[in-house]
């Protein structure tokens, strides 16, 4: 038996022998997960927006799970019995170890099943990257491979935004396209190769970039790590709608991320996808393999301010789908579940019956647990270089990737000027360990 620093050791030092095993790695997780050895049982209802919650999260960490639904599989009856939980328990997570976790959070979860490091809280780094996205991912690695004792966390998953995608096919060096969850799964088994320590779901609540020494970060579940640098790569939110009963219905129909979980869900059933960006344009796509029909609604008049042209040649020929310009959501229907929605079209106020709804619109940075310690722009993103204007106090000038703090720097989707896109976001997470390089040499 090899422990994980000497492997990590051996794959770092023997090029040849880390390609045969890092293939094998990913190979034997591929067919973990195609082949339905699930490590992970999960009792509910697709009523039950907590066990969409549960199984999304388990999902887009790569985790493959075994479903038992209260309604559609006989066998739950006896499921529940022999794990002595009840329907009031739903949703129930049962781990490879036997171990019964009742209605979980997602940190419950990632704790049973050994997702989340337990050697993060009060540890020290030299940096620390917020955000598992493109960005953070790629400053991680490159950090990592270069010697830096690093951190990477995120709330929710590696990936950020572009981990939802179905497939992205205008990334450099992938023909036939990559499913943003692929990627992200490559990036996070580079940044453990090279060390990285990986957080999730770990939330950055507040920074303290005072101490002029070191930063210091807030986490959830009172916990803190210190950084000499840091890397803000926590990306952007899709905007929610300001719609009656909207997180009524989150995961009872409204959706925000078109995965292969959500797709199974569309089978042969009328969908709604919002939105005239990339995001939306291959969700549609995507669903147009398993829905009866999608309808993309948007509040523009076209696509071709906002979306790749192959993604619209794609929605112009499919047969199923239809696209709904001058037009948006005004209210949403049912009781339990999502069962209707009313449209404006064109100042026509219509009736549709359709259960699930895709919503991917705009964005919103993720900077409020930065506070005052770093400047925004207007819109909330993190300003950086010679943006920064008269809040920038140092001698030196900033690099062009930070901050109004010296130390403290900005990748990806949150740092205002980006350009929103995936090979975008991971050009300037890897340009920012330049920096971060040169500001510790400092």
């Amino acid at each position: 038996m090899i422990d994980e620093e000497s492997l990590r050791t051996l794959v770092v030092a023997e090029a040849e022998l880390s390609e045969t095993i890092m293939r094998a790695y990913i190979l034997r997780r591929v067919a973990f997960i195609q082949g339905m050895h699930a490590g992970v049982m999960v009792i509910g209802s697709t009523a039950s927006a907590a066990t969409h919650h549960v199984r999304h999260f388990l999902s887009r960490n790569g985790q493959p799970s075994a479903y038992f639904d209260i309604v559609e599989h006989a066998e739950t009856k006896d499921l529940l019995a022999r794990y002595e939980v009840t329907v009031a328990d739903i949703p129930v997570v049962v781990t490879s170890q036997g171990t019964v976790l009742r209605q979980p959070s997602n940190r419950a979860v990632a704790d049973a099943i050994g997702l989340s490091p337990d050697r993060l809280n009060g540890a020290s780094f030299d940096l620390v990257v917020v955000g598992a996205g493109p960005a953070g991912l790629a400053a991680a690695v490159y950090a990592a491979s270069e010697g830096l004792k690093v951190a990477v966390l995120d709330v929710k998953a590696p990936g950020g935004q572009a981990g939802t995608s179905s497939k992205i096919e205008n990334y450099f060096g992938f023909p036939t396209g990559i499913s943003g969850q692929a990627l992200a799964g490559r990036g996070l088994s580079q940044c453990r190769k090279f060390g990285a320590e990986v957080g999730v779901p770990i939330e950055a609540l507040t920074i303290d970039c005072d101490d002029g020494r070191a930063f210091h970060i807030g986490l959830n579940y009172d916990e803190m790590v210190h950084a000499r640098a840091v890397v803000i790569a926590t990306g952007a939110r899709y905007r929610k709608p300001e719609i009656n009963r909207l997180e009524e219905f989150e995961g009872r129909g409204i959706y925000y991320s078109a995965t292969f979980m959500e797709a199974a869900l569309c089978n042969n059933h009328e969908v709604i996808v919002v939105g005239g960006g990339n995001s939306a344009g291959q969700a549609a796509v995507f669903l147009a393999k398993f829905a009866k029909h999608v309808h993309v609604v948007i509040r523009g008049e076209g696509l071709s301010a906002s979306m790749s042209d192959y993604l619209i040649r794609r929605i112009n020929v499919a047969s199923n789908i239809t696209l709904h310009a001058k037009t948006t959501i005004v209210e949403l229907c049912g009781e339990s579940q999502l069962e209707a929605i009313k449209w404006d079209r064109q100042g026509r106020i219509e009736h549709q019956s359709v259960r699930h709804v895709f919503l991917f619109l705009g964005a919103q940075p993720s900077t409020k647990w930065l506070g005052d310690c770093v400047a925004l722009d207007k819109a909330g993103f993190v300003l950086t270089g010679a943006a920064t204007g008269g809040e920038w106090s140092a001698a030196r000038p900033p690099h062009d990737l930070e901050t109004s703090t010296p130390g403290i720097f900005a990748a990806g989707d949150v740092r205002s000027g980006s350009v929103k896109r995936v090979a975008a976001a991971v050009g300037e997470g890897a340009a920012a360990i330049q920096a971060v390089h040169q500001y510790l040499a400092s």
